[in-house]
């Protein structure tokens, strides 16, 4: 079992920055990709970036240039840096993980607000 605890939510005014980050605790013997996801009122549950354990990184086209998403494999913590927010980024943050030797392979984390208003 995986447990992901995210941290780092908040309001900003629009312009402004967050950072996320999320760390994984538990009997487990390695993580694979991690990443971030979002869910707005009313909408799906979309993919804002991804990084695998070697380093690869995808990004939602809505964020390139804006979100930054790093890890560190040693504290197993995934974080995600925001600039240039937007009223849109307005969403429940959600924090993956991919495990090997999870069932199911999926982890989530419980998820932190960002609201993005002025």
């Amino acid at each position: 079992q995986v447990q992901l605890v995210e941290s780092g939510g908040g309001l900003v005014q629009p312009g402004g920055s967050l950072s996320l980050s999320c760390a994984a605790s538990g009997s487990i013997f390695s993580i694979g990709t991690m990443g971030w996801y979002r869910q707005a009122p009313g909408k799906q549950r979309e993919s804002v970036a991804t990084i695998t354990g070697g380093g690869f990184t995808n990004y939602a086209d809505s964020v390139k240039g804006r979100f930054t998403i790093s890890r560190d494999n040693a504290k197993r913590t995934v974080y995600l840096q925001m600039i240039s927010l937007k009223p849109e980024d307005t969403a429940v943050y959600y924090c993956y993980a991919w495990s090997p030797s999870t069932r199911p392979n999926d982890n989530w984390g419980q998820g932190t607000q960002v609201s993005v208003s002025g």
